[in-house]
């Protein structure tokens, strides 16, 4: 029992030491931009917040 299971973990550790060496090249910016990316948006967003919570303070201060 103590063999099989010594050689299972041998293959196992095995796998994992030539899984280590394989060369993985992920890229993750393929040349595309985000539409958060752009800083517009960001700006006409702060500003619809803004708004909004000008607009939502000013009616609460009428009641």
């Amino acid at each position: 029992m103590k063999k099989a299971s010594f050689l299972l973990l041998s293959l196992i550790l095995s796998m994992v030491a030539l899984a280590q060496d394989a060369k993985i090249d992920v890229n993750v910016n393929k040349g595309q931009s985000n539409w958060y990316t752009n800083p517009i948006v960001w700006i006409i967003g702060a500003a619809v917040f803004i708004l909004l919570l000008v607009a939502l303070t000013r009616g609460r201060s009428r009641d």
